[in-house]
């Protein structure tokens, strides 16, 4: 039955109610549990889906799909578990699918915040709406049901970015930091959830690094200092863009410095770096920073920037490779990031990291022709990728002098996870898998500015004991 107000003409139907009312005009109130990309119809018009729950539908709920002029007409939901009022859709059927229609010539709706119940006004509500004295205590009937019920979202394999896979379609929570446009209406989020992505198998040719580098970020535009300095020293950032399909997606519409669930994204590498993309058909909800889940994560990144040892990569639990040493043992660790966005530009560092390229690859030309070493090499960890570089007495001490051929090439192909031959030559297997090192790095002018760029780095006080 429906509920009823003290005019006969006006009145909501229960979710359950409403599914059997196919091709009729009818009024909903309920929770927002999942919103869709906004997104351009095929049309003029811009579209997005919602699914929304009540008492007499908990779960799986019933979808709303939404046309407007425009996208900052569609609904923007702040927090999963708010409250829309829809009045005149219209419900329909797509295949076995019962959905309702919004249709932007009369149908209208507002949202409220879930735990606002003293003034009753919608935080978004579209221009037809019209509030109702009738409206409150249906609102409050559904806040309380809330208050008195756990709602079922029905995923159970919500994941972090230490769990990741590439090629998996699944389930993130996790916080936008920044949404930037790379290109003209392309867009991309920067999201992080306090965890590392898992370190990848580098399938490229060592020689390849001459005339195809590997790149140090997976996306072509490198981001602005000022960006960079605001982003988490410690867990992966990582880099979402949208899926190359015909249909424009509203990313831009989403909201910065929020944490969320993005439901059924795509993982992916480029060029051995973790990526993310959003597919058309992904789904999101926002959450409260007071949502369980979210105080868990904070509390375990909190825990673990507290920890003297907890800079290092999760991946290289308890300890890193005892393959190299440093003449600062005791000092603690800390990131790539941090590495980048520290503030002066001179500085030391202790760091654990892969290396993942060097340039030149082969070893008789790691040395100038007067007998200098200078080597680049591409290191990584889970916040960042950089170039360092072995230099003169540096390099002397981390190769342990001048070793023959024979040895050096045995000490490239550990650094850098090759599998080599009986001669000690690399195999035709290019997979590799670099050891987490400890290594100590210093930052250096590399010009007479102290601007963002005019700094290189160099291993330094590091020996490689093999």
């Amino acid at each position: 039955m429906g509920r009823r107000s003290s005019r006969d003409d006006y009145k909501f139907l229960q979710i359950v109610d409403a599914r059997a009312a196919l091709n009729q005009k009818v009024n909903l109130i309920g929770v927002v549990i999942e919103t869709g990309l906004p997104k351009q119809s095929k049309g003029t018009d811009c579209f997005c889906t919602i699914k929304i729950i009540d008492e007499s539908y908990p779960s799986p709920g019933i979808s709303v799909n939404f046309f407007a002029a425009t996208m900052d007409k569609l609904p923007q939901v702040l927090t999963f578990g708010d409250i829309i009022q829809l009045s005149q859709v219209v419900m329909k059927t797509h295949g076995p699918e019962i959905y309702a229609l919004f249709n932007k010539k009369f149908s209208s709706f507002a949202i409220f915040d879930r735990k606002d119940n003293s003034s009753f006004l919608p935080y978004q509500c579209s221009l037809k709406y019209h509030a109702r004295e009738q409206d409150k205590k249906f609102i409050l009937g559904l806040m309380k049901w809330l208050d008195d019920h756990q709602i079922d979202t029905g995923l159970t394999d919500l994941h972090s970015l230490k769990e990741i896979r590439e090629g998996e379609h699944f389930n993130l929570i996790c916080k936008i930091l920044h949404i930037c446009e790379v290109e003209k209406d392309k867009w991309m989020l920067l999201v992080w959830d306090g965890t590392d992505t898992p370190p990848v198998t580098i399938k490229t040719k060592l020689e390849e690094e001459l005339e195809n580098p590997l790149p140090l970020q997976s996306v072509n535009s490198p981001l602005p200092r000022d960006i960079l300095c605001t982003l988490p020293p410690l867990g992966t950032v990582l880099r979402v863009t949208i899926d190359r399909c015909n249909e424009k997606l509203g990313v831009n519409f989403l909201k910065s410095n929020r944490w969320l669930k993005l439901i059924n994204i795509r993982c992916e590498l480029h060029t051995a770096l973790w990526h993310v993309v959003l597919m058309p058909f992904t789904k999101l909800s926002y959450l409260s920073d007071e949502d369980d889940i979210v105080l868990q994560r904070m509390r375990d990144h909190d825990e673990r920037r507290k920890s003297k040892w907890g800079w290092m990569p999760l991946s290289c639990f308890p300890w890193p490779s005892d393959i190299t040493e440093t003449d600062f043992p005791n000092v603690p660790f800390v990131s790539l990031m941090r590495v980048l966005v520290n503030p002066k530009v001179v500085g030391k560092f202790h760091c654990v990291v892969r290396v993942v390229a060097a340039f030149p690859w082969i070893v008789e030309d790691f040395r100038s022709p007067s007998g200098v070493y200078r080597i680049r090499l591409t290191l990584e960890d889970p916040t960042a990728r950089i170039h360092a570089y072995l230099y003169a007495e540096d390099a002397e001490q981390f190769f342990d002098g001048y070793p023959s051929v024979y040895a050096l090439t045995k000490k490239r192909n550990l650094l850098l996870g090759t599998s080599e031959g009986d001669d000690g030559s690399e195999m035709n297997d290019y997979s590799r898998n670099p050891p987490w090192i400890k290594c100590c790095l210093k930052s250096y002018h590399i010009d007479d500015s102290d601007v963002w760029g005019s700094r290189n780095f160099r291993i330094f006080a590091t020996t490689l004991k093999v």
